[in-house]
Order: structure tokens, then sequence, then C-alpha cells
């Protein structure tokens, strides 16, 4: 751990502050130094007894040209390092220190999802896979469990939180503890797919981040694959078992730590978690910020999806990933849309303050959108109603996201200072419902400036978006994504189902005049001027240098804050690491970063105009938004 060692007075004295001090009194765990548990756990003691990990080991020891009397010590340290345990009298008090931990949030979970979900643990072992915006996520899944007899799960955690008394606890309470970095452990990395297979055979509930950490933009990140990689392994090895993934959603109106969150995107150092990380993280939950919603998405039969990707891929080559993909449709469907997202929403695509008739005229069309596609709203709350709209404006000029002026002919609100981020994590847990909208609208608008098949050109578009965001938003195979945007774009005016496959550009130009709401300036134009700044800024790298990311990424943010004070750039939240990331990630993807591939210069060019011109598009969308009225 990587973290300097705390004076005893000091540990006392944060521990008093939390409340954790009496905790471990009453669990018997004071006066350790280490996190360790006093003897093997079963599974453990499975695994050094077991033929199979023998084998490997020996396998493992004879590739690094190492003996194997050296190699099983170590792995059976790594197993007792990663190893967990379930203490009943250690589940309910921790489950309390959860609750009061939890207490800036009154936590909300749909009592139907949870009947259904303690009704399939009774025939199978689940793998609740959540989505992760806060620290908190760890305490609220348990909670929430146990308050639903259902039998909890042994949680795959960072290790960063393996610290005194923290890891004591947390150990007892069925987390495992796993290396942020295991590049170069090899055993370490085999004791862990063989304990997280033994956790399997005993028909375990897991729990773990299909995102792998904390998201800092709000939506969720693309998926990592080391964990199911290893159940899925597990099964081949366990034709006995059946695991369902239960997706999980757990979205907050507000939280604490977005601040510093957002600090992180645009290039702050991430503080070590420590104990005075946990008493100031701790001291920081005394503030109300009203409810968290956590909801259970519809469950997967890993058994059975398993044998269809196989069907269809008998090499079944991408078959974790495509689980993996699937799960996030599925966190991403189960998961509500609040109050706090839409009217974020609404002030962001102005960036400028508006009254409450401004922020009601942008939000109705968009509650109308959500309530036709059938998209939950957390609390069932009206988005629609003039007074649960001013409720939550004001809640986010309590909490200095927005910023309020009353001294006028009327008040209006606006994005406080330097919040524009924060506001953008709120949107961006509800950004993935107008995606596919989005990207309906920016393929109008193509194909109303061809002079060709006006419909062919739609399509083309549409996919051509879904490469160019498939690293920041989750899409279907290309048929059935193609299917979604035929229904996205039928959506807007049912009585085309008929010319669908034949339109012209005039009658593109028709549709595109119909479009209520326009999404597209209001969730894709962030993203696409953060691709702005990062295609431009490879542009003009020289072709001849050895690529530096940090450098690179460092420019990014630099010349970002400029177009920002320039107005090159529709809002300083564009300017974020969080999302230049992604914008690299796809240019690596296209060979843009290897210095060796052909006529490098000029793709570089051509990426940075296809960005271009994809601004361009979404400018007309704000355009004709603008033009509809009720749009700012």
């Amino acid at each position: 751990m990587n973290t300097k060692p705390i004076e005893q007075p000091a540990v006392a004295s944060a521990l008093d502050r939390i409340g954790a001090r009496r905790i471990l009194q009453r669990i018997g765990v004071v006066h350790e130094s280490a996190s360790g548990l006093p003897s093997d756990t079963p599974e453990v003691r499975q695994l050094l007894a077991d033929d199979a990990f023998d084998v490997a080991l020996g396998r493992l020891a004879r590739k690094l040209d190492r003996d194997v009397s050296g190699v099983k010590p170590e792995a059976a340290g790594y197993l007792r390092e990663m190893s967990a345990t379930h203490s009943a009298r250690v589940d309910k008090v921790w489950d309390g220190f959860g609750r009061w931990l939890n207490r800036a949030h009154d936590v909300e979970v749909d009592e139907e999802q949870a009947r259904r979900v303690r009704a399939l643990s009774r025939k199978h072992s689940l793998l609740f896979l959540m989505s992760h915006r806060s620290y908190l996520d760890g305490f609220t899944l348990p909670v929430a469990l146990a308050a639903h007899g259902i039998e909890a799960p042994f949680t795959m955690g960072g290790a960063n939180l393996n610290f005194f008394p923290v890891g004591a606890i947390a150990r007892r309470t069925g987390v495992v503890f796993i290396r942020r970095s295991t590049a170069d452990l090899p055993v370490y990395r085999l004791s862990l797919r063989f304990y997280i297979g033994q956790l399997i055979r005993n028909r375990r509930n897991l729990c773990w981040s299909i995102e792998g950490g904390r998201t800092r933009t709000g939506k969720l990140r693309p998926p990592v694959y080391g964990i199911l990689r290893y159940v899925v392994d597990a099964l081949d090895a366990s034709p006995g078992t059946d695991p369902l993934i239960i997706p999980v959603s757990i979205v907050y109106e507000q939280l604490h730590e977005v601040a510093l969150m957002t600090t992180e995107a645009r290039g702050g150092v991430k503080r070590p978690e420590d104990l005075r990380w946990l008493v100031n993280f701790a001291r920081s939950q005394g503030e109300r910020l009203g409810r968290a919603y956590l909801d259970f998405g519809t469950p997967l039969a890993v058994r059975e999806r398993l044998a269809e990707l196989h069907a269809d891929d008998p090499g079944g080559a991408h078959a974790v990933e495509r689980i993996a993909v699937e799960t996030c449709h599925r966190i991403n469907r189960a998961t509500p849309v609040t109050d706090t997202a839409v009217v974020c929403l609404a002030l962001l695509a102005a960036d400028r303050s508006l009254t409450l008739d401004e922020v009601l005229g942008t939000v109705a069309p968009l509650a109308r959108y959500i309530e036709g596609r059938g998209w939950p709203v957390a609390g069932g709350v009206n988005l629609t109603d003039r007074a649960t709209i001013r409720r939550t404006l004001q809640e986010l000029v309590s909490s200095g996201v927005l910023s309020s002026y009353s001294a006028g002919t009327e008040t209006i609100w606006g994005v406080g200072a330097q919040q524009h981020l924060v506001a953008a994590f709120y949107r961006n847990t509800a950004i993935h419902i107008f995606v596919d909208r989005a990207i309906g609208e920016l393929s109008l608008v193509a194909a109303a400036e061809t002079d060709g098949d006006a419909a062919q050109v739609a399509v083309q578009e549409s996919l051509r978006l879904r490469d160019l965001l498939k690293f920041d938003f989750f899409f279907p195979g290309r048929a059935e994504f193609t299917e979604e945007m035929r229904a996205e774009l039928v959506g807007i005016d049912p009585t085309a189902v008929d010319v669908f496959d034949t339109f012209s550009a005039a009658g593109a130009r028709r549709w595109l005049a119909t479009v209520r709401p326009y999404t597209a300036h209001l969730v894709l134009r962030p993203f696409v001027d953060a691709y702005h700044v990062v295609a431009d800024r490879l542009a003009e790298w020289d072709v001849d240098e050895v690529f530096d990311e940090k450098r690179f990424l460092d420019e990014c943010l630099r010349v970002g804050k400029q177009w920002v004070l320039q107005r090159r750039l529709a809002s300083e939240e564009s300017v974020s690491l969080e999302l230049f990331k992604p914008a690299l990630r796809l240019a690596g993807h296209r060979g843009l970063l290897d210095s060796t591939t052909p006529e490098l210069s000029k793709l570089r060019r051509q990426f940075a105009d296809e960005i271009a011109s994809t601004v361009r598009r979404i400018n007309e969308i704000a355009s004709l938004a603008k033009l509809a009225g009720g749009q700012p």
C-alpha cells in the first residue's frame, strides 16, 4: 500500500471521529496491525490441496524457469492476501456502519425487483455487476441485499482500500482486495483466477464493478473483462454451476465526491485512500443530498448466453467482451432518469442562465420522449411539474452546482463558476437514453445534404457515428443497431414507416422539421467537441516524433481552455481528460498514433476533417432547435 504510516494517536483520534473504534472493539480487531485473517478460509484450504492448482503452478514455474518449490509458497501468500470471509457478527456491525456512512441519502430500492432477485438466489449463485459512481456503492448494495434477505456476496475491491482499519473489517464482510497492477505478477494472476474459480465452484454470490473503477463523467465507463474471464474459465471447469449476472444500477441525485472527481478529470492528482481520507469522506456525508436509487436489471444467464455466442462463433473469441457489453446495456436500461439529470441537461445546453419557464421549455419535450420510450423516472416524479423542477433548481443552488439571481424581474438559474463538469456528471447519468435519437438526427442532416440515395446515406452516417463514438457509448451489433435507428426515426414521424427505405433529401429535410425534441446538441456536442480538440492537435503533431500521451493530453488541456475562451467550444465541460481519452483511444484504434502507419499525416488530417464535419452537423441541429422554439 502506497500511503504513509499514521501515528497511533492520530489513528485513535480518527477512529473516534468516525465511530470506527467502537466497531473494531466489538469485533475484536482493534489491536491488529495488519488486515490478515486468523486462519485460512475454506477456499484457500481447498486450493492448497487441489491437484489442478498444483499442475497449473508447475506449468507456470516451467514457463518462468523457476523452481515450483518457490512458486507454490508465493501463490499461497497471494491467496491469503486476497482471501475473505463472512462473519455474521462483523456483517451486522458493518451493515450499521454502512447505513451511517450513507446518511446523506435516502436509498430507494424497487421492492418487486428485489423479490425477484431473492427468488433467483434460491436456485443460482448470483453475480452482481454494478455501475460505480461513488465509494458509497460498496456499502449501498450490501445493505440493500441484507435488507431483502439475499445472501451477502463476496465483493471484489481495489487493494487501494486495503488500509487499516478498513481492510481488517472489510475482509470479514467478504471484500476480496485485488491489486490494481499485476502485469509483472504472473503467479498473482494465476492465484486470483483459481481463487475466483473456487468461489464459483462453492456457489458463492459475487459482486464487482463492471467498469473497474468509479466513473469521472457520470456515464458508464467501458467494461473491464478480467474478473468475468475468470468466471467463464470457472464455468468450463465446473459443469454443475449455473450463475446469473444481475445488472445493478446505483444512481444518486447528488454526490459529495463529484467535485473531486471532476478536478481529476482536468488533470488534478488523485489523493491516495488512507485513514485520513476515510475520516474526511465520512464527515462530508453529514450534509443531506437527497435520494439514491438502486435498481436491478434483467438477469443474464452466463452459461446459456455463452452457448448462444459459441453457436454463432465456434471460436468464441469475443464471448466475454460481448457478455460484458450486454451487461452494460442492461445496467443502462435499469438506470432511472433523475430530475437532477434533466435540469442539468437543460442548463448545460443553454450555457447561460434561464428562467424557470425556459428550463421547463427544454425539459418538457425531453420528458415526453422519456415517457414515450418507456424509460423509468426516479421516484416516479413528474418531470414537467413546475414545483418539482423549482425544487431541483434550489437544491442544486444549495450544493453550489448552480447559481441564481433574483434581483431582476424574475429569478434565473445558471451553472455555477467552475461547475460545468459537476453538472455534466449528473446530466450524464441519463445521457445514454438520448444517444440513439441524437445519432438519428445527425444521420438525417447528412441525408438532407446528399444528391444521392438519402435513405442509404442516413444508414451509412448512423453506422459511421456508431464507429466514431464506440469508445464512449455502448452499441449493439451493426444489424441490430440499424434496426434501432429505424425505430428511432420512425418514432419521429410514425406515418413515415412505409417510406423509411426510400426517402429523398427533401424528405429528410421535412423529417428534420418535425423532430421534437432535438437532442444531438444536448447530448453529443460535449463529446464531439472534445474529439475535435484531440483530432486537431493530432493533425499538428509531428509524424516523425514518438507519440507521448501525457504531453499530448497536457497540450489538449491547454488548447481546450484557449478554445473555450475563444468560444470555439460550446462549453468548458469538453476540456476534460475523461473526454479526451476515448478520442485518443479511437485514434489509436485507427492507427493514428503509430509513426509507421503509411500516409499518417494525411490520415490524421482526414480524422480532423471528419470530426469538424460532425461538429458542423451538431451545430445545425442546435440551430433547428432554436428555430423550433422552446429549446436553448
